[in-house]
């Protein structure tokens, strides 16, 4: 019975700590894991959040396309208007 309780107190006094021990170095690399990862969602959301006007492009790309066109056109009647203005008139 001496045996049992001698070999109970060496298990508590030398192998827990051990065992605390090896279970840290486990567990603070999981611990640093896990705040990574929840680094990563909270900039993941960020970017959710930051993506959200970018359907808006296609509209915004089709009205340029369609005051580019305008554009233009306004441009040409400008030009014909001046050259016609700028010939000499008969008299």
């Amino acid at each position: 019975m001496v045996v049992l309780w001698a070999m109970s107190a060496v298990g508590l006094l030398l192998v827990a700590p051990v065992v605390v021990l090896l279970a840290s170095y486990v567990i603070r690399p999981a611990r640093e894991c896990m705040r990574y990862a929840d680094d990563i969602l909270d900039h993941g959301v960020g970017i959710t959040v930051a993506l959200e006007p970018v359907p808006a492009l296609i509209t915004t790309g089709e009205l340029v396309a369609g005051v580019t066109s305008n554009a233009v056109a306004y441009v040409g009647a400008l030009r014909s208007l001046v050259a016609a203005s700028s010939r000499p008139s008969p008299q």
